[in-house]
């Protein structure tokens, strides 16, 4: 332990801690490969489902852009400024949803001024990240590299307050990394690509093959080398694709066309594609109705799928991330608390007015119970109004 370790669990009254794994064997590194599956690789699997799926684009800016655009509680101005500030142009929260889902782990570098004070919150990119372990296996510093540069952060500063805040999903195997919901969403992300290039491979072909040129030689002999392949080039140059589909095809003697087609459960590839397509929204946390796939009897509405977006997906997500902010950055807001604003979420509005219609009628609780029931502070006003009325959530929202 260093220095101001050991100082700081002096003054937490603790003792040393548990050692921790010097080595790592997170997914989105490099997995085992296994027969059906080649390795997982991180970069290789953000291109193939974010810049090329549209499925897994949509369900991760629907989940990054709406954690980015929660309205946050009252709070310490300069926090909130901080919060809210764009780094190199990237709006923070949401550029911390998306690598938080994406990759399982966000980094957030503390940029101070001369007199230690905070300045700038900056998203690292995380597959960039390594921790630098010290003999107890904990992460003295955190590395960061770019091609052949890297740079060394510091945990903590020389003043013992924290250079990196590092924010992770749960990973039951390692004790450094966190686990991304892309690597769960990779097979189906193939699955869906795989369907669709297929699909336009038959669109390319007329959705169908186009058949065969069957040779009736008769007494003659079959077809000679050059033959053969001129008629092959001829039918690949002059009657394939797109731009010549429905072409009226001129033969020669001998030569009888012969129609094929594949079968309907052959050729059905929507089932395969949307079957993908859920288990990619499934592994983002999104109701599928919300992308737009049919076939989902779930939810009885839109209403409801976003209702349960916002329950089950969004405010836990961004309750991780405004605790870790909150706790990283304890140093200089010691008092201060970041939370989303429930109220003034339209989708939760339905469940917030019963909550305050009840909390009202609660004649038994006093104004202040009340209140934190809500989540409002105390009174700062003694000579306040003692009954709390149910305000217009609906107007509000």
């Amino acid at each position: 332990m260093t220095f101001l370790q050991t100082l700081a669990a002096a003054f937490k009254g603790g003792g040393d801690r548990v050692p921790l794994a010097r080595t790592y064997n997170s997914p989105w590194i490099l997995a085992e490969a296994h027969a059906s599956r080649a390795p997982f690789e991180y970069q290789g699997a953000v291109k193939r489902a974010y810049l090329d799926n549209p499925v897994a684009q949509r369900a991760v800016r629907l989940v990054a852009e709406s954690v980015g655009q929660a309205p946050l509680a009252p709070a310490d101005e300069k926090l909130a400024a901080l919060i809210a500030e764009t780094s190199a142009g990237q709006p923070l929260l949401e550029t911390l949803s998306a690598h938080l889902v994406l990759h399982g782990n966000a980094y957030v570098q503390v940029i101070k001024d001369g007199r230690g004070v905070p300045v700038e919150l900056f998203a690292l990119r995380p597959e960039r990240m390594s921790a630098q372990l010290g003999e107890d296996g904990w992460p003295v510093a955190w590395i960061y590299r770019v091609g052949e540069s890297q740079v060394s952060l510091p945990v903590l500063d020389e003043d013992a307050s924290p250079n990196i805040i590092h924010i992770r999903h749960f990973h039951p195997a390692d004790d450094h990394y966190g686990a991304g919901c892309l690597s769960a969403a990779d097979q189906a992300v193939a699955v869906h690509n795989a369907a669709s290039n297929w699909n336009r491979a038959l669109l390319d072909n007329s959705a169908r093959p186009s058949g065969a040129l069957v040779y009736d030689s008769g007494d003659a002999g079959g077809l000679t080398g050059e033959q053969f392949d001129r008629l092959k080039a001829e039918l690949a140059s002059a009657f394939s694709g797109r731009d010549n589909a429905g072409r009226p095809m001129l033969l020669e003697g001998g030569l009888k066309w012969q129609s094929l087609s594949l079968s309907p459960a052959d050729m059905d590839f929507a089932a395969l594609k949307a079957a993908a397509a859920r288990d990619i929204a499934l592994a983002f946390g999104v109701p599928p109705m919300l992308l737009g796939l049919p076939g989902d009897s779930t939810y009885a509405n839109y209403r409801e799928a976003n209702r349960a977006l916002w329950r089950l997906t969004l405010l836990p997500l961004a309750g991780k991330l405004l605790a870790a902010l909150g706790e990283g950055l304890a140093v200089w807001f010691p008092d201060a608390k970041l939370s989303v604003d429930l109220d003034k979420i339209p989708a939760l509005a339905e469940d917030r007015e019963r909550l305050w219609a009840q909390v009202s009628g609660a004649d038994f609780l006093s104004d202040d119970e009340k209140r934190t029931m809500l989540g409002l502070p105390p009174r700062a006003d003694e000579t306040a109004t003692k009954t709390l009325k149910t305000p217009n959530i609906r107007n509000k929202s």
